[in-house]
């Protein structure tokens, strides 16, 4: 009995012991996810590792780590996390998009094209993401073009000045360099790195080297706590604006902007916050005009193109600032945009990781011509598969300059280092001459001049059949299309020869939306975006080409009792509120009963069967009558509406065993009452 007694107790120990274990690594996961949150990545991915050593939320420790990692710009990292996620059944739709990006970077080309395929096939709902995945994928085929680029450019790592730390955004003024860097006492929870500051050297005879010992550029622009970095300079250098943000006031990305401090009496004034900023975005990268009277900067804010974007904004005589512009969808993407310099060739030159590139950021050039905008990359050895940004030049003849790059064989995080270009000041036959070399020649170093913008006149054309087996080609389907943005027609036709349609023009970067009508069937409309579809310059054999794509739409037979289902129609457990993705698709339906006002329909919802038979029925009903009732709101008559809750009664799948099979008896329908 005894010995019963003391085997019994050491089970009931052991017990315990993995009890609490198992609390301890729960509580340490909750710590680590608190810390993602809270944007404070690097103590995150410490908490984060503990939990998915211990084999806890496999899927979820290992994407939260790679989220981290790639939230804290270290991309690379996250790609064996990402990997293991997926293993373990992570089921974000984001996560095969952020995937490919990290194995871009790590320069694994062909699985970041499989990802981003696995993206799109998934069908997903952010509009942005998407259009960044399908230029991607041109991005990805032009990389061996852009390897092969000419360019005359030669590189120095400034040895003297980087750090094991980070040195970037170089700015020169008058002899010295001026830099931002993590020199500060301060930890950045964000990537575990100091805090950075602005600096400045003196710069030595030769252009590569600095001489003397940084020092901080001014202590009005320097306060401990907090970032600093990228400054820029009007005409006189009287005036500075730079960034400043990362207070921990404010959680996330919203608390960066940009400050202004004057020269006067022989010291800078305190900054103060320049109203182009937006207090709930993340603005950054100021930079002059060479005339001093616009500010370009990059932010965040709503209404942009994608992540980051170029703006500007003009500035009068007495420092007031105009209303912030957008730089518009030839300069911008939906990727990121930043680091912009007007160059003395006044060009802009900025950093992108949305325009074809090698890596993350590439560095770019845009010209203006005949009105048009061109995009060009700068290449090799300028760009790289990692970072490369915040080019600006020492000189008016622009042979000498420097950048920023954390690539392989940098001293540290982020490097500066010195360019030259070669072909600076040669004729033509000059250059010709140094194209002719091998392209790892020594003295071949990179960059052809820019080529004359490449237009591309872009087409639509189709088919419209009927959605039975077998389909039929429909003859005589009118057929419009709308431009979404203006609500203008921009073409109209009529099926014919087999169902056929066409060509209506198109423009880069227009959202559509195809309107089909024929007697006997359903008027419907289908949306077509050019988001992603534009031919790259580097593609661009000919002055001038024609590209048409092709759409094959289907309808629908008018018919009473005919039933169809509403796909993505969720509700919270036992709720029957309308949440917003719900009312996504529940506009659709709304669109439908507006194209066909002499449809009346009954709206019906359906549960599984994991709960009581009258439970079940009062709750579909809830929710029929919580959609139709939103319907009304939009402007639909709701004589025209039934709202129905059938239950459990009409399973689809009777004995469901999975979640998805429950998913699939959990439907909402309409059927059509009368035309």
């Amino acid at each position: 009995m005894q010995k019963h007694t003391f085997i019994s107790g050491l089970a009931f120990a052991g017990l315990l012991a993995v009890l609490t274990a198992c609390n301890s690594t729960q509580s340490i996961f909750k710590q680590g996810v608190r810390k993602f949150d809270n944007g404070e990545y690097s103590l995150a991915i410490k908490d984060l590792q503990t939990a998915a050593n211990a084999g806890y939320e496999l899927g979820r420790s290992n994407y939260l780590i790679a989220e981290s990692f790639r939230m804290s710009n270290r991309f690379e990292l996250a790609v064996p996390y990402y990997q293991k996620a997926l293993e373990n059944g992570v089921t974000n739709p984001e996560a095969p998009f952020n995937y490919a990006f990290a194995l871009k970077a790590a320069g694994n080309y062909a699985e970041a094209a499989a990802q981003l395929e696995k993206y799109i096939a998934g069908n997903p709902t952010n509009k942005v993401a998407t259009e960044k995945a399908n230029r991607e994928l041109y991005t990805l085929r032009a990389i061996d073009i852009i390897q092969q680029k000419k360019t005359f450019y030669k590189i120095k790592n400034l040895e003297k000045l980087n750090t094991p730390g980070a040195e970037f955004s170089p700015f020169v003024k008058d002899e010295d360099l001026i830099f931002a860097a993590t020199r500060k006492e301060t930890q950045y929870k964000n990537n575990g790195m100091p805090m950075t500051g602005i600096y400045k050297v003196k710069l030595a005879e030769n252009y590569d080297e600095t001489g003397g010992e940084p020092e901080v550029f001014s202590s009005a622009l320097f306060l401990e706590g907090v970032n600093e970095a990228n400054v820029t300079f009007t005409k006189d250098g009287k005036t500075v604006v730079f960034a400043r943000g990362n207070t921990g006031k404010k959680k996330g990305t919203a608390d960066v902007d940009l400050y202004l401090s004057r020269f006067a009496s022989n010291k800078w004034t305190e900054p103060r916050l320049i109203p182009v900023s937006d207090s709930a975005s993340w603005d950054g990268s100021p930079a002059f005009s060479r005339d001093g009277r616009t500010l370009y900067f990059c932010s965040n804010r709503p209404g942009g193109v994608g992540g980051i974007d170029i703006y500007r904004a003009n500035m009068d005589a007495s420092g007031r600032f105009s209303k912030p512009v957008n730089m518009g969808k030839d300069i911008n993407t939906p990727g990121d945009e930043m680091f912009p310099y007007v160059g003395p060739d006044a060009k802009l030159y900025f950093a992108s990781d949305g325009h074809p590139g090698l890596g993350k950021l590439d560095v770019f050039v845009a010209t203006r011509s005949q009105g048009v905008i061109t995009v060009e990359n700068l290449g090799a050895p300028i760009n790289s598969r990692f970072d490369d940004f915040g080019l600006v030049y020492l000189d008016e003849d622009m042979k000498y300059g420097f950048f920023s790059s954390n690539r392989v064989g940098g001293k540290g995080d982020d490097d500066i280092y010195a360019f030259e270009d070669e072909s600076a000041g040669l004729d033509s036959t000059q250059i010709a001459e140094l194209e002719k070399l091998p392209l790892d020649d020594p003295r071949r170093r990179t960059v052809g001049k820019p080529e004359p913008p490449k237009i591309v006149n872009y087409y639509l054309a189709g088919t419209v059949a009927s959605n039975e087996t077998p389909a039929a080609l429909l003859d005589s389907v009118i057929v419009k299309i709308y431009e979404i943005s203006a609500d203008s027609l921009v073409g109209q036709g009529v099926s014919k020869g087999g169902g056929v349609f066409g060509t209506f023009p198109l423009e880069e970067g227009k959202d559509y939306s195809l309107l089909v009508e024929k007697r006997g069937y359903i008027t419907k409309r289908e949306p077509f975006t050019m988001a992603g579809k534009a031919i790259p310059q580097i593609f661009r054999k000919k002055l001038t080409m024609d590209t048409t794509f092709y759409v094959a739409l289907k309808m629908d037979r008018l018919a009473v009792n005919k039933t169809f289902v509403l796909e993505n129609i969720y509700y919270d457990l036992d709720k029957f509120n309308i949440r917003s993705d719900a009312a996504v698709e529940l506009d659709k339906l709304v669109q439908i009963l507006k194209d066909n006002p002499t449809v009346s329909i009954e709206l019906s919802s359906h549960t599984d069967a994991r709960a009581s038979e009258s439970y079940n029925n009062k709750l579909s009903q809830n929710r029929a009558q919580s959609a139709v009732d939103y319907i009304v709101t939009k402007g639909i008559e709701k004589e025209r509406l039934i709202a129905k809750g059938y239950g459990e009664s009409r399973l689809i799948i009777k004995e469901a065993k999975t979640e998805e099979e429950h998913q699939k008896n959990r439907r909402t329908e309409f059927t059509i009452l009368s035309y």
